[in-house]
């Protein structure tokens, strides 16, 4: 069992460290009022931290990813296929593979991305949207 465990985890094109500081890990800017830091991650799983500004907008988008997304702090309108709801701090939302989704930030805040598989365009290996 534990040489199947190393043979797996020697397979992994992308991983990131065990532990991720808030403090060290980069930020990056990616639209205008939108920033993000990625957190811990491997092929199968990645987690996304995004910054909003008010009034900032994650344009209408879809890609191959399961995604859900939790509203750590602030207020959004999200859009999920053809239905729209306003989230708060506590609030989340399911996005299925190749689902049209979006939100626009009402109050500034932050959303905690989980994304299936790992966003590789996120790493700079093509695109995904």
């Amino acid at each position: 069992m534990q040489s199947q465990k190393k043979e797996t985890e020697s397979k992994l094109l992308h991983e990131s460290a065990a532990f991720v500081l808030k403090s060290e890990a980069p930020v990056e800017t990616v639209a205008s009022g939108l920033k993000r830091q990625l957190l811990g991650y491997n092929d199968e799983i990645m987690a996304v931290r995004a910054f909003f500004e008010e009034g900032a907008i994650g344009e209408m988008h879809k890609h191959p990813h399961s995604q859900v997304a939790y509203v750590e702090s602030g207020e959004f309108e999200v859009t999920v296929g053809d239905e729209t709801k306003t989230l708060i701090a506590g609030d989340s939302f399911y996005v299925r593979p190749e689902t049209m989704h979006g939100a626009v930030c009402k109050k500034a805040g932050v959303l905690i991305d989980m994304f299936s598989p790992v966003r590789a365009d996120f790493l700079g290996e093509g695109d995904q949207s």
